[in-house]
């Protein structure tokens, strides 16, 4: 699956989006999730981490399963794939941790309109295993939003990237 999407994500039309957090375990996870998946006629959507867990957070698989997406494809990795000279150009890179906003970030082959989405970090959570995954699903709830947004957009401002 990983494969036809590097191979589908050169198609001139549609647009390159990283998702970035530090541990790439969970928000963005969910963010390249829900853009995959809400976008997919427009968008191709990956994740990274500045400094990636290696391992997605096992209550964002539960979450994405139950509302349909299929999960075997995420994978927790390093930016440093997408900042190679000869990495896939990203037309827009989105931080969704203030972590990783703050952090000194790769220069992005490129010149790819960037923002910052503060959403909270689910996979610290403390509580009932029920309150943790209540965490997961309002990061789902406000990256659900954002990403609507995103795709409802005029995407024109973004092609020259």
């Amino acid at each position: 699956m990983e494969e036809s999407k590097e191979s589908d994500s050169q198609n001139p039309s549609h647009l390159n989006v990283l998702f970035l957090c530090t541990g790439n375990s969970a928000r963005s996870i969910l963010a390249e999730a829900l853009l995959q998946k809400r976008g997919a006629n427009r968008f191709h959507a990956f994740s990274a981490g500045s400094q990636p867990k290696g391992a997605v957070h096992p209550m964002a698989l539960v979450l994405l399963k139950n509302k349909g997406y299929e999960v075997e494809s995420f994978r927790s990795k390093s930016w440093d794939e997408f900042a190679l000279p000869d990495a896939l150009k990203m037309n827009i890179v989105v931080t969704v941790c203030d972590n990783a906003a703050n952090e000194v970030c790769p220069v992005w082959p490129g010149t790819p309109s960037k923002f910052h989405w503060s959403i909270p970090d689910p996979a610290v959570a403390e509580g009932t295993e029920d309150e943790k995954m209540q965490a997961f699903q309002n990061a789902y709830e406000m990256l659900e939003t954002r990403i609507n947004n995103l795709v409802a957009s005029e995407t024109q401002q973004f092609n020259d990237c």
